[in-house]
């Protein structure tokens, strides 16, 4: 390299070009309440799950210490009396086999975070959310040790079983002692496993359901906290694991004598950083830019730069900076062979010790000592070991340095996670999950419990409705299109029942809503809200009117195929912030809610307008017109307004109000075609969680309503009033979805 000198002075002044990242992974816990011990936060888990937890942790535990045939036939009953949850009500020990499969954990994992979630929508608190999730933690976390000692205690009863006196086949007991042994040896790996079993799943759960459910009740605005969760180090003891780490991140040095040790690497990727200019000798401010992985991409492209570009090359001499001071630093062999050493675990580990092994690499002692232990062992080559060993000998020049720039995004990204993990560690230092009856009758009066239950496990409530929804649908032109199909020799009945009433009816039980009453060419659906459930009602009603018209709409490409005439709806959607009355015709309830009469003028559709808007090539399918001046409607000037909705979804503004306060609805202003021109919309999109891990995407439009010529639809001037739509027009959601794209790319 020509001139290395003036390369590296002018290094800091290259620096000065990269766009570096600080980060520090942090948990705010905010407008909580403290607990009865007046320090941490109280949290009660289901009963039920934390028994479903520890069976689940047991059978794992068995499974990779291949010792299942000794703990199976006592599963339950390893569940020890003593254990505090066995004194909670609801606790109950003698569950199902269902409720250890892992298939049923998942389910009730999957519940109580959607659970936790709605409570912290309910609060409008997502800490309420992040306490929640911090308490399954440090239980889990918690029982991984419990129930290890339960797997060891089970073994241990069946190990004195066989050697006891009746036992007639003494090789039986050699073998079971002996497994019993390398259970125990084997305990980190063990933990390990399991450990990273429970991270998988709950990171199914993460990507499965619980993101989008808390997008779609927070929006964009949730913190960066939850990142801290996605961590493969949060079920290990100190993070510092080395078959983890060399399988997921990079095997760094255990051992004092290591020169690769965490915080001997730590210093020397200070020192690079400093080197470069880009940060001073303030300790806090290096963590922050060596627990950004990014960083290390932006610096050295993760070791592979493209030098067709200035800012390649710039990347390649930050690049063999680093390397000249891994070199220098006598840490670059031990570097090249973290790697190499991966694929020999398989084989030499155990017996042989990771570090152990790693160091074999680069140590001609150390080989030997290997190489001694796996002759004691019998039956291990070292050909693969030594094959290794030339590798690490071997790596030269661009490989050398490939190797480099991997490292260091290898160990910005487990110094990230390292980081992440201690945070999440002080932060359940905060939280006390409650284990007994005492306690959570203690801080339950006290009002200091937070409490995460299973749909079954929480006190029958009296079923008490503290909202409803009215949804009308109704067919345009019924009078019509009846007559038409008695001319044509057809049952208007059957044909009724068939495209409309019979696919309407077979949605219902999917958005628990109910049927209110039938007309001959109308149907008026109810949504109700109880007491103490998660509130979102509107938006469960909004995603039902959109899949109806979506049924309608594919019922009638069948029947334009077959020649029949075809169904148009309008939709209205009204709701009520209280329970709906009734009065009682004998035994038939009969509902009394303004709601009702409101849902009809959503629906309805003026023939005028229709005559007005029929040619018109329309994106939207709702809209309201005044014609009347204010003075001359008697105080009611929404009942004289004309509208016209053929296909189309109308809400009324308290079903909007509701709507924003249930999931996050996020605005987008477009330019987009009206009636008399283009003009700026404005849009809200949000997603609706609908239950069993399924989401709904609605666009809802804020229409202004227009003063307009009774005799000639001339334009007079826009109001001020506004009127609300849920879009059912697919090139909308396009519109939305290109808006979006546009954005996240700006």
């Amino acid at each position: 390299m020509p001139f290395p000198f003036l390369q590296r002075a002018s290094l800091p002044e290259s620096a000065r070009q990269l766009s570096l990242t600080s980060y520090v992974p942090s948990i705010v816990l905010e407008n909580l309440v403290a607990g009865i011990d007046n320090l941490r936060h109280d949290v009660f888990i289901s009963p039920r799950f934390t028994e479903a937890t520890r069976q689940h942790i047991f059978r794992l535990i068995a499974k990779h210490g291949n010792v299942e045939d000794l703990t199976a036939d006592d599963l339950l009953a390893s569940r020890a009396a003593g254990r505090p949850n066995e004194r909670i009500p609801g606790a109950s020990p003698n569950h199902s086999s269902k409720s250890t499969e892992p298939a049923e954990f998942k389910r009730q994992l999957t519940e109580l975070h959607v659970t936790a979630l709605n409570r912290a929508k309910s609060d409008n608190n997502p800490s309420a959310d992040l306490l929640f999730r911090l308490a399954v933690l440090k239980f889990q976390r918690a029982e991984l040790l419990q129930q290890f000692t339960q797997v060891l205690d089970r073994c241990r009863a069946r190990v004195k079983q066989y050697e006891g006196p009746r036992q007639s086949v003494p090789s039986k007991a050699v073998e079971v002692r002996d497994r019993f042994a390398r259970f125990q040896i084997n305990k980190k790996n063990v933990l390990r496993r399991v450990g990273q079993d429970l991270f998988l799943t709950m990171r199914d759960v993460e990507k499965e359901s619980l993101s989008r459910t808390r997008r779609s009740l927070f929006g964009d605005i949730v913190p960066m906290s939850y990142d801290l969760f996605l961590n493969r180090l949060i079920f290990t003891e100190d993070g510092r694991d080395d078959y983890l780490n060399a399988e997921h991140y990079v095997m760094l040095g255990n051992y004092d004598r290591d020169p690769d040790r965490f915080q001997t690497m730590q210093e020397i990727a200070g020192q690079f950083l400093k080197s470069l200019g880009v940060v001073g000798d303030d300790e806090e401010d290096i963590d922050a830019l060596l627990s950004a992985p990014e960083n290390a991409q932006e610096i050295m492209a993760g070791g592979a730069p493209d030098e067709a570009t200035p800012r390649g090359k710039t990347q390649r001499a930050m690049l063999n900076a680093w390397v000249d001071r891994l070199e220098r630093e006598s840490v670059m062999e031990n570097v090249i062979a973290s790697y190499e050493v991966v694929s020999l675990l398989g084989q030499y580990s155990p017996p042989i010790n990771p570090q152990q092994l790693k160091n074999a690499l680069i140590s001609r002692t150390e080989r030997k000592r290997v190489e001694t232990l796996l002759e004691e062992q019998g039956k291990i080559s070292p050909v693969n070991l030594h094959a290794a060993v030339k590798k690490v000998e071997n790596c030269k020049g661009g490989e050398r340095a490939k190797i480099a720039g991997r490292f260091l995004s290898d160990f910005t990204r487990y110094h990230r996670d390292l980081r992440r993990m201690e945070a999440l560690l002080s932060a359940m230092d905060n939280v006390n999950v409650i284990t007994t009856e005492k306690f959570r009758e203690l801080s339950s009066i006290n009002n200091t419990l937070y409490e995460f239950l299973l749909a079954e496990e929480q006190k029958p409530s009296e079923d008490k409705v503290i909202h409803h929804v009215i949804l009308k649908a109704d067919i345009r032109e019924s009078t019509t299109l009846t007559r038409t199909l008695i001319e044509r020799g057809l049952n208007p009945a059957s044909y009724f029942s068939l495209n409309f009433y019979d696919p309407i009816n077979k949605l219902l039980p999917k958005y628990e809503a109910t049927k209110v009453f039938i007309e001959g060419d109308a149907i008026i659906l109810a949504l109700f809200e109880h007491e103490g459930e998660p509130g979102v009602g509107v938006g469960r009603t909004c995603v039902l009117a959109r899949e109806i018209i979506e049924i309608v709409t594919a019922y009638n490409e069948r029947s334009r195929a077959s020649g029949l005439p075809i169904l148009e709806l309008g939709i209205g959607i009204s709701y009520q912030d209280s329970a709906p009355l009734y009065l009682m015709d004998g035994s038939q309830q009969i509902m009394i809610s303004k709601a009702l009469n409101e849902s009809d003028r959503l629906s309805s559709s003026s023939k005028g307008m229709r005559k007005q808007l029929e040619n018109l090539d329309l994106l939207f399918n709702v809209f309201s017109f005044k014609t009347v001046e204010d003075q001359h409607t008697g105080g009611n000037p929404d009942e004289f307004l004309l509208r016209y909705n053929i296909g189309g979804i109308h809400i009324n503004e308290a079903a909007f109000k509701k709507l924003q306060a249930e999931i996050s609805l996020q605005p987008h202003d477009l330019m987009l075609p009206l009636i008399w021109d283009r003009r700026q919309v404005r849009l809200y999109s949000g997603v609706v969680p609908i239950g069993q891990g399924l989401f709904h995407k609605i666009v809802v439009r804020e229409g202004i309503i227009p003063h307009v010529e009774a005799r000639d639809f001339g334009l007079k001037q826009y109001t001020d009033r506004r009127y609300y739509e849920v879009c059912t027009n697919s090139m909308i959601y396009k519109a939305i979805e290109a808006s979006q794209a546009n954005a996240a790319g700006a």
